[in-house]
């Protein structure tokens, strides 16, 4: 594609620039009408040209100016296009203006109107196709939006289309008939079939019919986790594909903004984080025959020593922290853990931070303005008007039966921007929760006792009842039952207590989804740290709370320094006080779309006895 000689780059060029730009150069070529006919024969012939350029670029640029700003990249996609295939190819007295996402036709519905005659193209896949004696009528959807766009056919451009079928329409876009549930509508002028969906499969010497298995009709959340590969085509997903993009967008956006290093730690790590829960060991298919030998290595694995996959990053973003001072990164961690319940999968991501302070209220205040930040930026796309329309509603039957209604979802988007989020102590928490069961108003499963972790009755009757709506802050949990690696807390014994000293540590309750962050202020004293790690205690803070594992859970060997010795360096040399938190990023999502099971957050969920693709 030619790049604008003016700017040599592509993505340095508005349109509106754009604009500028060229009709200077017609008011440059309008000049020569006004010399000598014998020198400017040539510019004016060049003048007419450009006009007549400029009056088909005319419509496209009122469209790409009221594009939303989501739209910018496809904005100038669309424009460069245009201008580089000279205002596109043409479709019988029409000239194309362009390809077009569904997204940018159905939000600019009063522009094209104005324009006209205004041809489109528009790639997709059929969502449902209805056929009549006289015509069809299609409804075509291509990722951008949760709306689908419909389209009008004659029979024998209709024939051989299906559900799924991907499509290439191109036509008029016009008003639809008074009555008509969509207000446009694409009068088809050219339809091209890309790709099938009903095939024919050999089993057992028979030749079958394999058929698309996503039809236009309530399909079970459980039957859409057995074809992930296929579930990523329904307008949901699409919907959660963008929302995930976009929200690693604002989060780089944010750290970099604030003067973070995005940094990339290993995946395969020698922490066997024992303790934590399971973990996933790494072995090659089968042994590597004369590579290493059991009699004098000890082990035939590949890298002769156990490996496994990590459960955090957060031990590999203190190395980094020592010397840039604020660091985060944003990958996948694995836990073998055999839960199946609506919060856990195996495999998940993770926002992982790290910086150098002394204060547990500046990670707290880092932590909570980070998603305050997320949630003003996904405001500003049509993200959230989306999900509102996808809450299983008829324009939309796609939506699995597990999503929050309307005014949930805009209450918890509310919530997440009000004022400052309260801030409690475990100790304040256990107060509040055996107080509630005292006086029978809330009958717990398992007895609220200090000492013990925070069971998910208790961590929603606190989201409930002290951030009403709002996420809360639970600060300084017994050290007994949190990791090794945990600072004590400035004030040991906060309520008098004999031997109760407490971890400067915190975890973020959100109503319903309970704890998506956990963070700490770190062991920065090497005699401390080692005191910690040979601890026996060390093991039952690990393996306490295994609900906590998507949050941040390495672990140390109670032996020393084993598996962990390079970590125990960072303190050995030049260590400095920091501390971060976690974010478990899938979790987060869950409670901004009001999806309730994890699994459908997933894109690729993997879980106990499931990890299909």
């Amino acid at each position: 594609m030619p790049v604008p000689p003016e700017t040599g780059k592509r993505h340095e060029i508005g349109s509106v620039g754009l604009a500028g730009q060229l009709l200077k150069r017609k008011a440059a070529y309008q000049l020569a009408f006004q010399a000598p006919a014998e020198r400017t024969r040539g510019w004016k012939a060049s003048a007419m040209r450009l006009d007549c350029r400029l009056r088909g670029l005319r419509a496209t640029l009122q469209i790409a100016t009221k594009i939303p700003a989501p739209g910018t990249r496809g904005r100038l996609r669309l424009l460069y296009d245009v201008i580089a295939s000279g205002m596109g190819p043409s479709v019988g007295s029409q000239q194309c203006h362009g390809v077009f996402h569904a997204t940018d036709v159905l939000y600019n519905l009063e522009v094209l109107e104005d324009q006209g005659n205004f041809t489109i193209k528009v790639l997709g896949s059929v969502r449902s196709i209805r056929k009549q004696k006289h015509c069809a009528f299609l409804e075509l959807g291509d990722g951008s939006t949760v709306h689908n766009l419909q389209a009008v056919l004659s029979p024998d451009q209709a024939h051989g289309l299906s559900h799924g079928t991907s499509v290439a329409l191109q036509g008029l876009w016009r008003p639809a008939p008074p009555g008509k549930t969509q207000s446009h509508e694409l009068q088809a002028k050219e339809v091209t079939i890309i790709g099938t969906t009903d095939s024919e499969v050999s089993l057992h010497s028979n030749v079958v019919l394999k058929r698309y298995p996503i039809q236009k009709k309530f399909q079970t959340a459980e039957f859409l986790r057995s074809i992930p590969h296929l579930r990523l085509r329904l307008p949901l997903q699409a919907l959660l594909a963008r929302m995930r993009s976009e929200s690693e967008f604002l989060l780089a956006q944010y750290f970099r903004g604030r003067g973070f290093l995005r940094v990339q730690p290993p995946i395969v790590t020698s922490s066997d984080c024992e303790g934590a829960g399971e973990v996933f060991s790494l072995a090659t298919a089968s042994p590597i025959p004369g590579k290493y030998d059991e009699k004098t290595h000890g082990d035939t694995t590949f890298f002769r020593k156990p490996k496994f996959l990590t459960v955090s990053s957060q031990l590999h973003l203190e190395a980094y922290m020592q010397e840039h001072s604020k660091v985060w990164a944003f990958s996948p961690t694995f836990r073998a853990e055999r839960s199946d319940t609506p919060r856990h999968v195996s495999e998940f991501w993770m926002v992982e931070v790290e910086m150098r302070t002394q204060s547990l209220e500046e990670i707290m205040d880092c932590a909570e303005d980070m998603l305050k930040s997320l949630v003003q930026g996904l405001r500003k796309s049509p993200l959230l008007d989306e999900l509102v329309i996808a809450n299983r509603s008829k324009e939309n039957p796609y939506v699995e039966d597990s999503m929050e209604d309307k005014e949930s979802i805009l209450s918890r988007w509310n919530m997440l921007e009000e004022r400052s989020w309260p801030r409690i102590t475990y100790t304040q928490a256990i107060q509040l929760l055996q107080a509630s069961a005292s006086s029978g108003e809330s009958k717990f499963v398992y007895h609220p006792t200090w000492g013990t972790g925070l069971q998910l009755e208790h961590e929603k009757y606190i989201a409930a009842r002290v951030g009403l709506g709002q996420p809360v802050f639970v600060t300084d949990y017994p050290q007994t039952i949190k990791p090794f690696y945990m600072l004590p807390s400035v004030t040991d014994n906060p309520d008098g207590a004999a031997g109760r000293v407490t971890a400067a540590c915190f975890d973020l309750l959100l109503p319903e989804v309970c704890e998506v962050v956990g963070g700490s202020l770190r062991e920065h004293r090497l005699q401390e740290l080692e005191l910690s790690m040979q601890t026996p205690d060390s093991e039952l803070a690990l393996s306490s709370a295994s609900d906590r594992a998507e949050i941040e859970k390495p672990a140390a060997p109670v032996n020393g320094g084993g598996n962990l010795d390079w970590y125990i360096d960072l303190r050995r040399f030049g260590s400095v006080p920091h501390g971060g938190f976690g974010l478990g990023f899938d979790r987060m999502l869950c409670y901004l779309t009001g999806i309730r099971n994890i699994k459908d957050v997933v894109p690729w969920p993997r879980f106990y006895g499931r990890c299909d693709c």
